[in-house]
């Protein structure tokens, strides 16, 4: 099988390297050039794209990025790499024999935020622009590729970087209130969305989370207490955030490697150690 890997940062180099030892070719599109060996490579503009030199493509993957457009404001920046891209890549695939389109959103499409239960059956319905954007760009998908097309709404995403972790662990001396965060390892992420193109019929979405949402504060106290750092003080019970739970990933049998999100954290923050 033919794949074509729209967006090639971390999350799909680690999907494109599992497909490949599975004997799939790999031809990716990126705005900068990559090294993989061998895949092809192609540095291109997505609002450009140009597919007609090459095989044709069985499968495609979507995951962008926001460009770091410092003449765009945020949500500009939403709507020019999520939103406009959609028809020129649509219309570069239109020759091509697709058969399944994997197109990565976010669970920023939920609009509830008081610690409300969310799972894969709640209607999205995003209160911001860039949720308002994200929704729009899987809806054009959706349409473009009604029977091919696969949404997928990962959490929070870590695994790569404790930095952003590490900051908030050193420097958080009090927190407002009880909000709710979801995660998911990047490892976990990749071999999901590698999984989904062999699933015989797919749902039309799916989110993707360990399914063990938790109050921030309280992975940052657990972190400053295995650090024997000052420990944070909550400063409200109010509840902000989301529980998501990935109730369709579950069904078809995926198997999380990474389930707890404070053991990793703390594994990473002992490495730095």
């Amino acid at each position: 099988m033919h794949i074509l890997f729209i967006g090639y940062g971390k999350t799909s180099q680690r999907v494109a390297k599992q497909l490949f030892t599975l004997g799939h070719q790999i031809t990716t599109i990126s705005r900068s050039p990559k090294t993989d060996p061998d895949m092809t490579h192609l540095v291109q503009e997505i609002h450009q794209l140009d597919l007609s030199h090459i095989q044709p493509i069985d499968a495609v993957y979507v995951l962008l990025a926001p460009s770091r457009n410092m003449a765009l404001s945020p949500v500009e920046v939403y709507q020019h790499t999520y939103v406009d891209s959609v028809q020129p890549i649509t219309a570069a695939l239109k020759a091509h024999p697709v058969k399944r389109i994997i197109v990565v959103s976010s669970t920023r499409v939920y609009v509830e935020n008081a610690g409300e239960y969310i799972d894969d059956d709640t209607l999205p319905n995003p209160s911001d622009a860039q949720g308002q954007l994200l929704l729009q760009m899987e809806q054009l998908w959706q349409q473009a590729y009604p029977e091919q097309c696969v949404i997928v709404r990962p959490s929070g995403i870590y695994g790569t970087s404790v930095a952003r972790m590490l900051k908030l662990v050193e420097s958080t001396q009090s927190y407002p209130n009880i909000h709710w965060s979801n995660r998911i390892h990047i490892d976990d992420l990749a071999r999901f969305l590698a999984d989904l193109l062999h699933v015989e019929h797919p749902e039309k979405s799916y989110i993707c989370s360990n399914n063990q949402p938790l109050p921030l504060h309280e992975i940052i106290l657990k972190l400053q207490r295995a650090c024997a750092l000052a420990e944070l003080v909550l400063e409200s019970e109010q509840e902000t955030g989301k529980r998501i739970f990935a109730t369709r990933m579950e069904k078809i049998g995926f198997q999380l490697e990474h389930a707890d999100c404070l053991e990793d954290y703390a594994k990473l923050f002992a490495e730095i150690e």
